[in-house]
């Protein structure tokens, strides 16, 4: 009798950990926004052009391991040279200027064996979200692109923005940030959300405040547990600048508890001129070290989180 005591109360106590261990799962994942910068032929002779740069967005996509990721200003083979070098990923997202094809995508990048695509769409930044339009004082049309994913490890869902605001626009802005508030609020209320992209303004702007003020959404820099930010998020293809200006951002819903914040200023070197050896001090002599110029992937630097959300 008192070994099968023993094993019940083995048994239950077990039972009660499982329990508990299921009411507090935990769903961990990275997220990203990166302004890929559209290919053209101007940025081609300075030589930053796309086919030089979207290897090394690649292999930066995935040794930090991004998990789903919002990118900004891509043509559509931009993408499809983005996918075929990403295996394992998907997108979603439309051509602002006709709702298919054509213009610059707020494309969203995923990992399809972590997320089950749920639904997605697109509307545009104006008065006339539904068709694609220019909005308020923009100077040209803006689209945000959007999905409702599924963790299928946890059963975990949530809805996913990306967007680009406009560069000129300022009541723009501000209405496209509500407008955006507004759709997570009409697609599905009841999810958690997170929002990515190329905001065009730092966060001391009306537009940020716009996004932080409604209780919707919160900045995940402020969020942060641990931060790893020594530059802000525009470079202008000058890995030689400094700001301290966040126009690139991760807003969230209160619900996510945001682990890490990062902004990845990683270079690339590419030739200059003859590649000459470089004089460089204390080497020993059997080092070859030549002299070549560094390069960002982009003129933005990505924006990288790393999220937590428990399951009570």
């Amino acid at each position: 009798m008192k070994t099968k005591s023993l094993f019940l109360l083995i048994g239950l106590v077990v039972l009660c950990l499982s329990s508990c261990t299921e009411k507090k799962a935990t769903t961990a994942f990275t997220v990203a926004s990166y302004n890929l910068r559209q290919a053209n032929h101007g940025d081609s002779i300075a030589g930053n052009g796309w086919g030089k740069r979207y290897p090394v967005i690649a292999q930066m996509v995935q040794f930090y391991d991004f998990d789903i990721f919002g990118t900004q200003e891509c043509f559509l083979h931009q993408l499809e040279n983005m996918k075929s070098s990403l295996p394992g990923y998907d997108y979603i997202g439309v051509g602002r200027d006709d709702g298919k094809k054509q213009g610059e995508h707020s494309a969203i990048f995923y990992r399809t064996d972590k997320f089950e695509l749920m639904d997605h769409g697109d509307f545009w930044l104006s008065e006339t979200p539904d068709v694609p339009s220019k909005g308020w004082d923009a100077a040209l049309p803006r689209i945000c692109s959007w999905g409702h994913f599924k963790f299928k490890e946890t059963g975990f869902e949530f809805l996913f923005f990306n967007l680009h605001m406009d560069h000129i626009g300022k009541k723009a802005r501000v209405e496209s940030a509500l407008l955006v508030q507004n759709k997570m609020k009409e697609f599905n209320s009841e999810l958690p959300a997170i929002l990515t992209g190329d905001f065009n303004v730092d966060q001391t702007h009306e537009s940020y405040h716009a996004l932080v003020s409604q209780g919707v959404l919160c900045d995940s820099y402020e969020k942060a547990e641990e931060r790893f930010a020594l530059n802000g998020t525009f470079n202008g293809f000058n890995p030689n600048t400094f700001t301290e200006s966040r126009i690139d951002h991760v807003f969230l819903s209160p619900v996510f508890h945001v682990k890490e914040y990062g902004v990845l200023t990683d270079t690339y070197r590419s030739v200059k001129g003859e590649a000459e050896d470089a004089k460089v001090k204390d080497a020993p002599e059997e080092l070859m070290v030549k002299t070549y110029e560094a390069r960002v992937p982009s003129d933005h630097f990505p924006v990288m989180v790393k999220l937590e959300v428990s399951k009570e």
